[in-house]
């Protein structure tokens, strides 16, 4: 069998280019004669082992042999190859070397018990070399996988500082990560995040930074969604109904921050997402600026609200939403009163009493500017009587 090894193994490797065409070129030239060598040293090495005994355990290969079995594994996954190739290999070099080797054992006399367990030799050895290269490529997948994962999350945290363009683009390509067109910020529960990754595009990307402490949801994540503008957004907020995200503007990727930033203004502003509804912070651009500075929201509110300063408190409710209605109507009566659940004549009373408190204000346009920017949001909660909440 010994003086038969080179010819066995030059006759596996040319079954195995037959069989596993992705080797092909693997086998040509001065690498074929260093793979044609490592296959005659392996098929050696199981000689030694099937003669220093006779059970299934000797023909477990020992440590060189599968260290090179795990390191070819390995290797295939750097190449970006999986291990049906390499188990494909194994197989048509197993069956064309026991077909060799057991027709010169035969001739040379070896018995059918002996076979047999020659037999089982083979097919032991062939499996501790599968398995060695199985996990040598799970963990070189694991490892680069990590790694991989890594630096995506760095690339996560560029974009949402900020970082200079020539940076993010050089993170993505260590990241082997492709810039979309654009990315959404969508900022979830971290309990919910895992299940909204899965309807999203596989680029997305998820910081591992905590958002700031916001006041009523706790422990925040971040995803970068790429691609979700247009006619696309609607599919995004509805594979996150019931997750309680806040969903940014779509941003040119590399200003991802600006998205970021949005959703951040929304929460410290107190928006927070339905029980069903996503937050969709483009559907509350209004509410934003009205509310970016509160205080001088609340002072404008106090000062066109002075002229209602002696009216009862029930009045001074009523005439107010009266007014607020009023203005985003463009003092259209019947449309006024159906928003207020009212009769038209009821209107038109209210509006009586607010002319006699405003006089010819109402009809100063840069009065009726502040009144509407001052009632365009709904004021929020406060203690009854107190124009300011």
């Amino acid at each position: 069998m010994r003086a038969e090894l080179p010819r066995v193994a030059e006759r596996a490797v040319e079954a195995i280019i037959v069989a596993v065409p992705g080797y092909a070129d693997a086998f040509q030239g001065p690498m074929g004669r260093k793979i044609s060598g490592a296959v005659e040293l392996t098929l050696r090495g199981f000689l030694q082992l099937a003669a220093a005994g006779g059970t299934a355990d000797a023909g477990t290969p020992g440590g060189p042999v599968v260290e090179a079995a795990y390191a070819l594994g390995r290797g295939e996954a750097r190449s970006g190859r999986s291990m049906d190739a390499l188990l494909a290999a194994y197989r048509v070099g197993a069956r064309v070397s026991w077909r060799d080797m057991s027709a010169t054992a035969v001739a040379a006399g070896l018995g059918p018990e002996s076979t047999a367990r020659f037999a089982e030799l083979v097919f032991a050895y062939i499996d501790r070399l599968s398995a060695a290269s199985v996990a040598g490529h799970a963990d070189e997948l694991a490892s680069s996988g990590r790694a991989r994962e890594r630096m995506l999350e760095r690339l996560a945290q560029g974009l949402l500082a900020g970082s200079p363009h020539a940076e993010l683009v050089e993170a993505a390509q260590r990241a082997e990560w492709v810039p979309p067109r654009t990315l959404t910020v969508v900022v979830l529960p971290e309990a919910r995040a895992q299940g909204a990754m899965v309807s999203l595009d596989a680029r997305t990307l998820r910081s591992p930074e905590d958002v700031p402490d916001v006041e009523g949801m706790p422990d925040l994540t971040v995803l970068l969604v790429p691609d979700a503008e247009g006619a696309a957004r609607p599919a995004l907020l509805r594979s996150l109904e019931g997750r309680e995200a806040i969903v940014g503007p779509d941003r040119p990727w590399a200003e991802a921050h600006t998205s970021y930033g949005r959703v951040l203004r929304a929460l410290r502003l107190g928006m927070r997402p339905g029980e069903r509804a996503s937050l969709d912070t483009d559907a509350r651009l209004a509410d934003l600026v009205l509310r970016a500075d509160e205080d001088a929201l609340a002072d404008l509110r106090a000062r066109v609200l002075a002229p209602l300063a002696d009216v009862g408190d029930s009045a001074r409710e009523k005439l107010t939403e009266t007014l607020r209605s009023w203005l985003l109507h463009h003092g259209r009566r019947d449309r006024i009163a159906a928003e207020l659940f009212v009769h038209p004549q009821t209107v038109r009373y209210r509006m009586t009493q607010l002319r006699q408190l405003y006089g010819a204000r109402l009809e100063d346009p840069a009065t009726v500017l502040e009144l509407t920017v001052a009632l365009g949001v709904a004021p929020p909660p406060g203690p009854a009587g107190d124009d300011r909440g």
